[in-house]
């Protein structure tokens, strides 16, 4: 059974960017646009929506960090981000 929007709504925490730098190591950071909803996302993610997450990707409101967000973010220990798993992934959004 595939989780809903609110379920997933309940398991987005905040985390530092220091937490999320290990799953950037192994490819599985995605960054979420700040226009769309992490858990929306979650959820088209779980139920394997290629359509819609092929369209976010190609609007570019799905992407991988790219090598100056990266720099900013370890320049900025302060930086905190929306977090869901829906693994092998990890979902972040900046706050």
């Amino acid at each position: 059974m595939k989780p809903t929007k609110e379920e997933l709504a309940l398991q987005v925490d905040v985390a530092e960017w220091s937490w999320l730098r290990a799953h950037l190591e192994r490819g599985g950071l995605i960054v979420v646009a700040p226009e769309l909803e992490i858990a929306a996302v979650g959820e088209r993610i779980a139920r394997d929506d290629t359509a819609t997450v092929e369209a976010w990707i190609k609007a570019g409101n799905l992407s991988k960090p790219t090598d100056s967000q990266i720099a900013a973010w370890d320049a900025n220990s302060a930086a905190r981000f929306s977090t869901l798993i829906i693994s092998p992934y990890v979902l972040m959004k900046e706050q």
